[in-house]
């Protein structure tokens, strides 16, 4: 268990080959992201949002606040994802973002650092990637079975897919199949059907960026930036000032806010928080 599964592969692939291979599907992802950047048009909608923004500013957003906001949104919507506020669906997203980190720079450290049983990988690092491997499944599969709003909310079934679901599920066969094939070491043609497999799903994962969301993790950070900079500078996205609750004559105009945006608003009820969204 703890050596390198790709060890194994020696027999019939050589170092090069599974290092062409990591490269091809690195490029893939690159330029899969690049063509999905250029067909949805989102960076050209960040860059002309962010100038029609710059015009209705009301400061200037100094370089150290700018700083500051881009390290706040690397603290919160990248590494704690902090806008998820069903703390079930936080856990299940940070499992898999940290597990699918730790399985993809470890495979990239084994098999270019370590391509080789005389360049034995260290134990530590071989153990890493099967824990990542399993943060993924643990993660995945909680969000895909329990906690998709499809399947929590609105009562369809888990085995239901649409086109959205190709990159949660090329994600889980990658990390399931790489776990089977790493244990089932030793088990013949068993064995190589499921590394088959798991390279089969690593490549739809890698290679089917422009159909799935994996392109998406890439420009959220930058949108959760722009979105702080234009609370900082006033702009607010270019939506109405709203001004000064407590302003006599903002109430005088609007004289429900006392009522409903005050300092002690009334109780309105549960809402929607008065029962769970579970209508099967």
């Amino acid at each position: 268990m703890f050596t390198s599964p790709f060890y194994d592969l020696l027999g019939f692939l050589s170092p090069t080959t599974m290092q062409l291979y990591v490269i091809a599907m690195f490029l893939a992802v690159v330029g899969g992201t690049i063509i999905d950047v250029i067909h949805k048009k989102s960076a050209q909608y960040f860059f002309e949002n962010a100038k029609k923004a710059q015009k209705s500013a009301k400061r200037t957003v100094t370089g150290g606040e700018k700083a500051a906001l881009a390290i706040s949104t690397l603290a919160n919507e990248v590494l704690t994802s902090s806008e998820f506020h069903n703390q079930k669906r936080r856990m299940s997203h940070l499992l898999t973002m940290y597990g699918f980190i730790i399985f993809v720079v470890t495979t990239v450290t084994m098999i270019f650092g370590y391509p080789t049983p005389a360049e034995a990988a260290p134990g530590l690092l071989v153990a890493l990637w099967h824990i990542g491997a399993l943060m993924i499944c643990v993660g995945g599969y909680w969000f895909w079975f329990s906690i998709r709003c499809d399947v929590n909310s609105e009562g369809k079934p888990w085995y239901v897919l649409v086109r959205a679901d190709l990159f949660v599920l090329s994600l889980l066969m990658t990390a399931t199949f790489a776990l089977l094939w790493s244990i089932t070491r030793g088990a013949g043609a068993f064995n190589l059907l499921l590394f088959v497999i798991f390279i089969a799903a690593a490549t739809t994962l890698f290679c089917t960026v422009l159909w799935s969301k994996f392109a998406h993790m890439f420009f959220k950070p930058a949108a959760a930036y722009q979105k702080k900079i234009t609370k900082a500078d006033g702009s607010q996205e270019n939506l109405p000032d709203l001004g000064d609750l407590a302003d006599p004559a903002l109430q005088a105009r609007y004289p429900d806010i006392p009522t409903y945006m005050g300092e002690n608003p009334a109780y309105m009820g549960l809402g929607i928080k008065r029962e769970s969204p579970d209508h099967y």
